[in-house]
């Protein structure tokens, strides 16, 4: 199966004062980590990002911004990996964060195969960390038309006919897709998870405690 590495790196990083991605980690930035993670399990790593690319060029990685400039959410990020994947030829995505930098080793085999599956741990289901065949995009692009005619007619739950199966087996059509725990629930998504001792392996950093914590891990750890 060929699998495409996305790291979708379009957060505001507001409460870290800079690009998560870009901050120091044991000595490199917490994307090289989460890249050293997430390569040998796939075909090929690329970043989902916005803005400009050449912050991102010392990492040799091919980067894709959002072609869906009205949804506003992490999801913008998958669609753009998914629409990337599809156009080259790919048979799925794995989706990871690029703020968690012990992504397990063994990701993309426990996630990947012929239906979604996203990843959890300690109880909390990781909704951006996840697995998803290329042909959920068409979907994906069908819930969004949805949910935007909902919008503007101030119809907040439009329902699909049930002659308006989809076209991807295990996937519900919901207007109201506009977060990825949405998504996640109108794929259906098989839900895998990973003991959370004596670490979180999806420990992710959102305030500069928390980067306190990863490098505390990192040291005691060496994961």
């Amino acid at each position: 199966m060929r699998i495409a590495g996305v790291i979708i790196a379009g957060g505001k990083s507001s409460r870290m004062g800079g690009e998560k991605a870009l901050m120091m980690l044991a000595g490199k930035p917490l994307l090289s980590h989460i890249i050293e993670r997430v390569e040998p399990q796939v075909t090929v790593v690329i970043v989902n990002a916005n803005g400009d690319a050449s912050r991102f060029v010392q990492f040799g990685l091919n980067v894709i911004r959002d072609s869906r400039d009205d949804i506003g959410t992490p999801l913008a990020g998958i669609h753009a990996a998914l629409s990337w994947a599809r156009g080259n030829r790919f048979d799925g995505v794995l989706t990871v964060p690029s703020d968690a930098p012990f992504l397990p080793r063994d990701l993309a085999a426990r996630l990947e195969g012929p239906e979604a599956a996203v990843a959890s741990s300690g109880s909390q289901t990781h909704y951006l960390t996840g697995f998803w065949p290329t042909d959920l995009v068409h979907i994906l692009e069908k819930a969004f038309a949805q949910s935007r005619h909902s919008r503007e007619n101030g119809n907040p739950a439009l329902v699909a006919k049930e002659s308006e199966a989809p076209a991807f087996a295990g996937v519900t059509d919901n207007s109201r897709t506009v977060r990825v725990q949405d998504w996640v629930a109108a794929c259906h998504a098989r839900i895998v998870e990973w003991p959370a001792r004596p670490f979180d392996p999806f420990f992710n950093i959102n305030t500069p405690e928390d980067l306190a914590e990863a490098a505390r891990i990192a040291a005691k750890f060496n994961p």
